[in-house]
């Protein structure tokens, strides 16, 4: 993809989430970026809105048709196999179980301002581990650190400069950073936080752009060495697009239409300002479990997202909100954890970030507990049975059930 251009600096994004309104500068901003910039992403440019949810493909197009190179991220981890995404995938360290082979091409090599540069990824242990159960199956993730010291004694007489897509969090790649001093820049995602540097870690820059297509993160070559810094994307909704482009702006451009949708007047607690989802998950674990009259209902904050609602949920709104599409379900507690819930609790949080439950705090001698399919597969791995009713509905009852006022 690069033949034909003269790169002088690596542009990346990371944590799309399927942030595509029409009206957002992203596509426009990238396709005029192209023309002097490798274009790269940090993972998780899948799953988090309705576009994702309503617009097939739309994802893999706009990666296909602008992006150079791309780590895979914990969410949409599948669709880093598709056919000409995979091959647009690097990550040196995960490795299909029963043969030990990579996945995913290790390192790509690309000409940046005269340097032969590797560009390589990988992903935190943390994050695969939050990959559905089902989508990692008979794939493993090895330690970041060796797998980038191994790379590194394998092509380091190949390369000029290192620079490294992680999708482990920005703290975790200050140390990364810190026990890997070879690399020169590393682009960091996962962490979901307001840092994004640019620091330096002895010789390596780190930095992140911001989320959501909100902003892109630049590292580019100088005399004295890399510099980065990053930015938030400009307004280009007026720019000029190729035609396979133009062609996703209009897919876009129709999603709106059905994200507008009206699905009843907002409670009067939710009106006209940012959802709380930690209040809303504590009313709504409550009311799960008096309704359906489980022992416990146990839920992940990351499940919801926050949004800023107005008089009317929208479509968009209910699945900006509960994005990931989860289905409750009633799963056994394994012995280990019926007479010891704050084990219980500290395993989901290492695996699943912070939990709502209720009751709260948890009885000792449960024997099962209403939660996601989600935590059930991924972090319980036990044995679950339908509750009936998806969450994304449950949230929908909850916020539209109250006063007209």
């Amino acid at each position: 993809m690069t033949a034909a251009r003269s790169l002088r600096q690596i542009m990346a994004t990371t944590d799309v989430h399927s942030a595509l309104g029409a009206g957002g500068p992203l596509l426009g901003h990238l396709h005029q970026a192209r023309t002097d910039s490798l274009l790269v992403d940090c993972g998780d440019f899948f799953e988090g809105t309705g576009y994702y949810r309503l617009g097939g493909a739309l994802e893999r197009d706009i990666l296909l048709a602008l992006y150079d190179v791309v780590a895979p991220g914990n969410h949409g981890w599948l669709h880093y196999f598709e056919p000409g995404l995979h091959q647009r995938t690097v990550c040196a360290n995960v490795i299909e179980d029963s043969t030990g082979n990579a996945l995913f091409r290790r390192l790509r090599i690309v000409d940046i301002a005269g340097r032969r540069t590797a560009v390589t990824a990988v992903i935190g242990q943390q994050a695969f581990k939050s990959i559905p159960v089902g989508q990692r199956s008979g794939h493993r993730v090895t330690d970041p650190v060796h797998a980038l010291r191994e790379l590194m004694l394998a092509q380091h007489h190949e390369v000029d400069s290192w620079v490294l897509l992680s999708h482990s969090g920005f703290e975790q790649d200050l140390q990364l950073a810190e026990a890997c001093p070879f690399l020169d820049v590393v682009f960091a995602g996962h962490c979901h936080s307001e840092h994004t540097g640019p620091e330096w870690v002895g010789s390596t820059l780190v930095l992140k752009g911001r989320e959501l297509a909100v902003g892109y993160a630049v590292a580019e070559r100088s005399l004295e060495g890399w510099v980065g810094r990053t930015a938030r994307f400009p307004d280009t909704s007026g720019s000029v697009l190729p035609t396979e482009l133009a062609s996703v702006r209009e897919q876009i451009a129709s999603i709106d239409a059905q994200l507008a949708e009206p699905l009843g007047r907002l409670a009067s607690p939710h009106r006209n300002k940012p959802l709380d989802r930690r209040v809303l998950l504590r009313e709504l674990a409550d009311r799960l479990r008096s309704g359906l009259g489980s022992e416990a209902v146990v839920l992940n904050e990351t499940a919801v997202r926050t949004t800023l609602l107005g008089k009317v949920l929208t479509a968009g709104d209910l699945l900006a909100i509960e994005p990931f599409d989860n289905n409750l379900v009633r799963a056994q507690v394994a012995p280990a954890f019926r007479d010891d819930p704050a084990a219980l609790l500290t395993h989901l949080t290492e695996q699943a970030g912070p939990l709502i439950t209720s009751p709260d705090p948890l009885p000792a001698g449960l024997t099962s507990v209403l939660t996601t399919d989600y935590l059930a597969d991924t972090c319980l791995g036990s044995r679950a049975h339908p509750a009936g009713l998806s969450l994304g509905s449950a949230i929908r009852s909850i916020l539209t059930n109250g006063d007209d006022q």
